[in-house]
């Protein structure tokens, strides 16, 4: 396989070599105490190093585990930082590497997505984005089998989004992630409090979440609208901030993960 975009911020925002990435991820999943007790639909998970959100982001992606031969697909979607693009971009590569092996693309769905006029194609916008590459070695240590169709988001509406995540729902196979960090750069004390009111809102599934708000703003309000249509019910899992983690408190950047499931139906 010739055409693979290779990573662009192993070493940086998280080890390089494959034996120490493995362990650390590994390392993070084993820290979670708790399952989630029904197959999460969709994720939110931070986007930073390893040493800032991983613990957060590891609490998602343990959610996972019971369901490692079941999810075959994942649709993983998140805010473009090097490459301005208007709509969604997906890759004309085969497949994205990590120093944990190559993850194929699913070709079927980017088919699918093709003619929308909110899909672009552009492997410039992917090559140094970080915001999806971040997730792929959780993904590819808690999941046995999967295809990735991943998409850097720009400026796109609730709708436009939701238009493709609905294309690409499916069923049980199927995760839908978005990534996404909280506010950026304010002191400790703000950022709790900002962070909190965010997480308010998107528990109760408002399609207004601005940028300044959650980096990710544009696919989580994409998410929610979905979410709302298809009567997901949001769980906050945790929420903290680099201040928490491995940086100081006077500009801190925040951080949140949520699992969406489908709503349980109860027998009288």
């Amino acid at each position: 396989m010739t055409n693979v975009r290779p990573p662009a911020v192993a070493g940086a925002f998280y080890p390089g070599h494959p034996g120490a990435l493995a362990a650390t991820v590994d390392q993070l999943l084993a820290a979670v105490t708790t399952r989630e007790a029904s197959q999460p639909k969709a994720l939110i998970v931070p986007h930073a190093g390893y040493i800032y959100s991983g613990s957060t982001a590891a609490l998602a992606y343990a959610a996972l585990e019971p369901w490692r031969q079941t999810i075959h697909r994942v649709v993983l979607l998140g805010p473009t930082h090097r490459v301005a693009v208007n709509g969604l971009a997906l890759p004309e590569t085969e497949a994205f590497a990590t120093p944990l092996g190559t993850i194929k693309l699913d070709h079927q769905a980017i088919a699918a997505l093709a003619d929308l006029p909110q899909i672009v194609f552009s492997d410039r916008v992917h090559a140094d984005e970080h915001s999806l590459e971040v997730h792929l070695p959780f993904l590819q240590r808690v999941l046995d089998d999967f295809k990735l169709v991943p998409l850097a988001v720009g400026h796109a509406s609730p709708e436009a989004v939701a238009e493709v995540l609905d294309l690409l729902w499916g069923g049980p196979e199927t995760l839908i992630v978005i990534s996404s960090d909280l506010s950026h750069f304010l002191p400790y004390a703000a950022a709790n409090q900002v962070d909190r009111d965010t997480c308010a809102h998107i528990l109760q599934l408002d399609t207004h979440i601005r940028p300044e708000q959650a980096c990710g703003a544009y696919p989580v309000n994409g998410l929610l609208l979905a979410a709302r249509r298809r009567g997901l019910v949001p769980q906050l899992l945790q929420r903290c901030n680099s201040g928490d983690t491995a940086g100081d408190k006077q500009r801190v950047v925040g951080y949140a993960a949520f699992a969406f499931s489908e709503a349980e139906s109860g027998h009288g």
